[in-house]
């Protein structure tokens, strides 16, 4: 969540946290719950402002104390606000004329303009968020800070591709775009951060989503025990299609690049 504590003092946290049960006070377990992060470097909020080239419509889930919503506001967007946390809203109207929705960003019914989303999203809803963006017909892009593992599994920076990006690739393009260390934010997490971009295509990459997605969940299924094995159950041609899309017969599913997929596609389908 793109709260921010860059003007506050920390250390009453440590004062109040002696007197708290369980060596925690109710703010800081309020915090824990929600997996809030606070980002507190102004240079990362910069770069994430940078990164997503906010115009128009822009939703944040996790407004928090509006460090980037005001930055995102300043950028030129028409920025509107989601958080949860009834304290931080109530402090963020009490700062700003933008709009604040209290609200779970995950329950929110999407836009019916284009629009596009930035934020820095709680580690443990992550998949909820980005699942919601892929599904908002009218979304052009998400521009989110995530767990770094998290952007490097589904930007292939681990040279694997998930099911998830896969599944999604001929409608939307998945990039890590930056890395921002764990001690820019408050409370520092355990594990860095890294900002991700999934942006809409201006045309998607195959015409039949429906047997795109029969292809690529009958390959990850494991089904014969091979890539290969498991298409060549169900299609014709699968040796000329891999010798097309230049995929040897015995590689491991998560090593096909999501462009190869769409040649297999396109030789299967006779596109």
């Amino acid at each position: 969540m793109a709260q921010n504590f860059a003007h506050g003092n920390y250390s009453h946290t440590q004062k109040n946290a002696r007197n708290s049960g369980g060596g925690r006070t109710p703010r800081d377990r309020a915090r824990r719950e929600l997996s809030q992060n606070f980002l507190v470097d102004r240079h990362a909020v910069d770069l994430l402002v940078k990164t997503a080239r906010p115009s128009g419509l822009v939703l944040e889930p996790g407004a928090g104390e509006g460090v980037l919503t005001m930055a995102l506001a300043r950028a030129g967007a028409d920025v509107v606000g989601y958080e949860i946390d009834p304290l931080l809203v109530a402090k963020l109207k009490a700062r700003t004329k933008l709009k604040i929705v209290k609200a779970d960003f995950t329950t929110v019914r999407p836009p019916a303009e284009p629009f596009a989303v930035v934020g820095n999203i709680p580690y443990s809803i992550t998949t909820e968020i980005v699942d919601w963006c892929l599904r908002a017909p009218e979304l052009t892009s998400a521009t989110l800070l995530t767990q770094l593992e998290y952007a490097r599994k589904r930007s292939g920076d681990f040279g694997r591709w998930s099911l998830v990006t896969v599944e999604n690739w001929p409608w939307f393009s998945w990039e890590l775009l930056g890395r921002i260390g764990r001690e820019s934010f408050r409370p520092v997490p355990a594990v860095d951060s890294a900002i991700l971009r999934i942006e809409r295509r201006p045309e998607p990459l195959v015409e039949d989503g429906g047997a795109w997605q029969d292809l690529v969940e009958l390959g990850f299924s494991g089904v014969g025990g091979s890539l290969y094995a498991s298409l060549n159950r169900h299609y014709d041609g699968v040796q000329a299609a891999f010798e097309r899309a230049g995929i040897a017969r015995d590689t491991v599913v998560a090593y096909v690049h999501p462009d190869q997929w769409v040649t297999l596609y396109r030789c299967l389908h006779h596109r």
